[in-house]
């Protein structure tokens, strides 16, 4: 079965913020701003949902690496894996962003939809055609429009980062048709579009906070779930699962954010270091996404995990039946930038 060709257009639009610096001393400045080549110490926690050594773990390590090298050491980034620092709950991670809880996250674009309404569009079930595609939309005006939206949240978004697509694992059967989800009882986030399209496939969509997953899978409370390729290799849901479909189904990204409050409060060479550094982290994960998929897929047959491949009859099967529900989905989106959406896309 030759799997490569399923990732071999990933790639990813470094989408940096152009973020307002109008304060010209911050809530950091202490009168430092003027000494050319110093950086003011500056210490920053990073929390991200997944364990060390995952993908987002991994970009979270890359740019503090590239903090601290721009700076001279000047700036510290700590890394908190695991949710450690909002218990696993994603949704409380953004409003704990928002509040200046927490100083930054790197988030799923599709937990931010929850809050932003246009965040939306990304996950609208097979949108793009591939993956080059949707690089394209997240480095082009509609993409800049979302980083910027969430400015509403009291989030500075500095940049996006793609993921590996996401893909559908369960213990009972390989998903080769719209139809083999029938009766499939799915995790899936605490979104309204996945619940409306995984209904509308007659699957039990069943929304449910990440840390419980691997404990429902085991105990059968669920059938699958569905995530980027890296999420099922970093916990470990092949002990659990029997089945991953390459279903390609919806596409995901990252958002690297700061409390717009403490971002602001930076000194200028601070927030520059900070916007480079993310700008590189994008750069690093676009690069490093193709790799990596090939890599968890070889780890999955390893685990004797059973894989499959939509053939085209089938994918087109999924794309009718989900864009017949375009129009139920413009009240998520918001129909405007719905259509903007579209029509960037040329649809």
């Amino acid at each position: 079965m030759k799997l490569a060709r399923t990732f071999t257009a990933i790639a990813i639009a470094g989408i940096t913020a152009a973020a307002a610096t109008g304060c010209a001393s911050g809530g950091g400045g202490a009168g430092g701003g003027e000494n050319e080549g110093a950086v003011e110490a500056t210490t920053i926690r990073l929390a991200v949902g997944d364990p060390a050594g995952s993908s987002v773990a991994n970009a979270a390590e890359h740019f503090a690496e590239q903090a601290s090298e721009l700076s001279d050491g000047a700036i510290d980034v700590e890394i908190f894996t695991d949710g450690t620092l909002f218990n696993g709950d994603q949704n409380a991670a953004v409003n704990l962003l928002g509040n200046g809880t927490l100083d930054a996250t790197i988030i799923s674009t599709s937990v931010y939809a929850s809050f932003e309404p246009n965040m939306n569009a990304i996950s609208l079930p097979f949108l793009f055609d591939d993956m080059d595609q949707f690089s394209e939309y997240l480095a082009g005006e509609p993409g800049q429009a979302l980083l910027e939206s969430l400015e509403s949240q009291g989030i500075s978004g500095l940049s996006m980062l793609t993921r590996t697509p996401r893909v559908t694992t369960n213990s009972v059967r390989p998903i080769e048709s719209p139809e083999d989800f029938d009766g499939l009882r799915i995790r899936v986030p605490q979104n309204e579009l996945w619940v409306r399209f995984f209904g509308e496939l007659g699957a039990n969509p069943t929304p449910m906070n990440f840390t419980e997953v691997y404990t429902a899978l085991q105990l059968g409370t669920i059938d699958g779930q569905e995530n980027p390729l890296e999420v099922p290799v970093a916990n470990k849901f092949f002990e659990v699962q029997d089945y991953l479909s390459l279903t390609n189904h919806i596409s995901d990204g990252y958002v690297l954010g700061f409390n717009q409050g403490k971002f602001d409060g930076y000194s200028e060479e601070v927030q520059d270091i900070l916007r480079e550094a993310a700008a590189s982290t994008a750069e690093w994960k676009r690069e490093s996404d193709d790799s990596e998929a090939q890599q968890l897929l070889a780890d999955l047959e390893e685990q004797d995990v059973q894989i499959n491949e939509l053939t085209e009859d089938a994918r087109q099967q999924f794309q009718a039946l989900a864009q017949d529900l375009y129009p139920e989905f413009e009240e998520l989106v918001g129909a405007d930038f719905m259509q903007e959406s579209l029509d960037f896309l040329g649809r």
